[in-house]
């Protein structure tokens, strides 16, 4: 598959970074994960591979700080996808390897040379209980 350039030199700074970083298509389509996203998430991207909205959504069993569940439209990407602004939110997830983590979520936009909202990119960090 071809994407944007602005995709593939994102997909290419995330793996340069020591943050957890996501990558999302303009349908919310997960595109990649960086090697320090993989120890929160619980997998390596690469037997992961790309997963669509619906699946990642929820894979993680994101709760609030009342362990009730969160809807995947209210996560911070969703809302990105869906306003083309930044979002952010503290909560809960379940990696898939069972462990929790307590993380910090920040996602942004990502626009073509035209101003075409082209993906999202979620940076996330994890936050003493």
């Amino acid at each position: 598959m071809s994407y944007p350039i602005q995709i593939i030199l994102t997909r290419q700074l995330a793996t340069q970074l020591s943050v957890p970083v996501f990558l999302v298509d303009p349908k919310g389509n997960l595109l990649f994960y960086n090697e320090p996203a993989e120890t929160i998430l619980g997998r390596r991207f690469d037997d992961t591979g790309e997963m669509p909205a619906e699946e990642w959504s929820s894979a993680f069993s994101p709760v609030d700080d009342q362990s009730n569940p969160i809807a995947p439209e209210d996560l911070p990407l969703m809302v990105t996808l869906r306003t083309f602004k930044p979002a952010h939110k503290r909560f809960t997830i379940c990696g898939l390897n069972g462990a929790l983590h307590n993380i910090e979520v920040t996602a942004i936009p990502i626009t073509g040379l035209h101003g075409e909202f082209i993906g999202a990119m979620a940076l996330f960090w994890e936050m003493s209980p």
